[in-house]
């Protein structure tokens, strides 16, 4: 058996079970790295979606592979989200501003405590920014608002009113 295998024997509901552990240098399967994070396979997949610098390796039949780079940078994301309380959203400014180092220390657990929190004030900042100073509408804004509202409701309504015309013709 190769060096950078080790055995163990486990004890389990079904008997005991021959474990091998891998190097920490191997490539993880999509479902040892979400048993790894606790999450489910399909979350690591909607990640992917959302976080580009999120690459495996896929091969034949689109099976992807995890090299340990990516599993820090995973357990990053995962540590921003579940641990700190950011959004999806909040976590790609975050890849943005600190960059995919700062996300996979985080994911080691080697950030700096207060990088970790410049970079929740960053992201409180540019929400806090983005928020409109006054949040009270004048009244004659809000009554503009009320009419393009209801004109738009209208119009849907008449659109919906036509598909079912047309779904009825063609019957």
């Amino acid at each position: 058996m190769p060096s950078w295998l080790r055995n163990r024997v486990e004890e389990r509901s079904q008997g005991p079970v021959l474990s091998i552990t891998k190097s920490p240098d191997a490539f993880r399967t999509i479902s040892e790295v979400a048993t790894d994070l606790d999450v489910p396979q399909h979350v690591l997949r909607f990640w992917e979606s959302k976080f580009t610098h999120i690459r495996p390796l896929k091969r034949g039949g689109g099976r992807r592979y995890y090299r340990p780079e990516d599993v820090d940078l995973l357990r990053g994301v995962r540590t921003l989200l579940y641990n700190d309380g950011y959004t999806i959203k909040g976590v790609q400014k975050v890849f943005r501003e600190q960059g995919v180092k700062f996300v996979s220390e985080t994911g080691k657990g080697t950030v700096d405590s207060s990088l970790a929190e410049q970079a929740r004030e960053s992201v409180r900042r540019s929400a806090h920014q983005n928020a409109p100073a006054d949040s009270t509408l004048s009244a004659e804004v809000r009554a503009t608002l009320q009419g393009l509202l209801e004109d738009l409701e209208t119009l849907k309504e008449e659109i919906d009113e036509s598909l079912w015309e047309d779904e009825a013709d063609e019957e």
